[in-house]
């Protein structure tokens, strides 16, 4: 199937965020009428009222659910029934909306972090719900699982064409760089920054180094999500994955590279690793037709200089 984005009004919920940026970047490519970005502050949508209301104002073609509160590990473990509060209400209160508005197409993006932690490797979209959570983030993992449930039973009952794709580690501009709340390609990059600022002989980081990841630059993100967009309709969900694996250690190196840090790069090992490996099965989005583009270290030089423009 294909659905033609020209003269459409597209509602990118979450447009200030990283990937919201990238997507409202991307859109701008494509023969939109219009893109709505209405901010936070503008429209609570944990507020289920509000969000009706702006709904009915506006009547968007088509949505993107990209807005949630999200972080890493130390967020997730401090603050998980706000993750699991906020980004239930987000979901339920757009997606009900979706529904009553009549909207044509809506894509909710989820996380990785739904599969199981000992997933099959690389993770293929079935495995969803085959075992226990991540501890560490089971309560955003949940929240974002009720999500995807949502999508596919709206479909089922009311045949609402609503998708929902699963991104994995994404990084790029417009990242979260907060000292406690930020995800690691973020939190290595502010670190080793800080590092070299104040020549420290050694940058510590959180356990091991030996769980692996999968990384996708924010850009690659946006457009691999418009092509699932116009290219996809189905039930079951879609990953959308680099394929490309990189162990914390070897991305400790590879920040430290590009922000020109030279000193020595230590492993607490008292600290969690998190889930051991974490890849997706990326070969459904191959089969429409997309490939990601941005190489890991050209990636995390353009962060850096994010970073540093965050900082003037």
């Amino acid at each position: 199937m294909t659905y033609s984005l020209k003269d459409k009004t597209i509602w990118v919920a979450g447009a200030s965020g990283m990937v919201g940026q990238a997507l409202v970047a991307r859109l701008g490519a494509e023969p939109v009428k219009a893109i709505l970005t209405p901010t936070s502050r503008e429209l609570d949508l944990k507020d289920q009222t509000a969000t009706q209301a702006w709904m009915q104002r506006h009547k968007p073609d088509a949505i993107i659910i990209a807005a949630a509160r999200v972080g890493g590990i130390h967020a997730n473990s401090t603050y998980p029934a706000q993750f699991l509060y906020d980004n239930l209400m987000i979901a339920a209160n757009v997606i009900h909306s979706a529904y009553e508005m009549e909207t044509e197409k809506l894509l909710y993006l989820g996380s990785s972090c739904i599969y199981p932690k000992l997933a099959p490797q690389p993770i293929p979209e079935s495995a969803l719900l085959t075992g226990p959570l991540e501890p560490t983030n089971s309560a955003y993992a949940v929240s974002k699982i009720a999500g995807i449930h949502l999508c596919q039973t709206y479909r089922e009952q009311y045949g609402c064409d609503f998708n929902s794709a699963m991104p994995c580690n994404l990084y790029g501009r417009g990242d979260n760089y907060h000292p406690e709340n930020s995800h690691v390609i973020p939190a290595l990059i502010r670190r080793a920054h800080q590092a070299k600022v104040e020549g420290a002989e050694a940058l510590t980081i959180w356990g091991t180094g030996t769980p692996l990841r999968e990384f996708l630059d924010s850009d690659d993100a946006a457009d691999a999500l418009v092509h699932i967009l116009t290219h996809y309709s189905s039930p079951d969900i879609i990953n959308v994955g680099s394929g490309i694996e990189t162990s914390i250690s070897e991305l400790a190196h590879a920040v430290c590279e590009a922000v020109g840090y030279r000193g020595r790069i230590e492993f607490d090992r008292t600290k969690p690793d998190g889930t051991p490996r974490k890849l997706m099965d990326s070969r459904k989005l191959r089969g429409l037709g997309w490939a990601p583009k941005m190489p890991l270290t050209e990636g995390l030089k353009r962060a850096y200089n994010n970073y540093l423009a965050t900082l003037d």
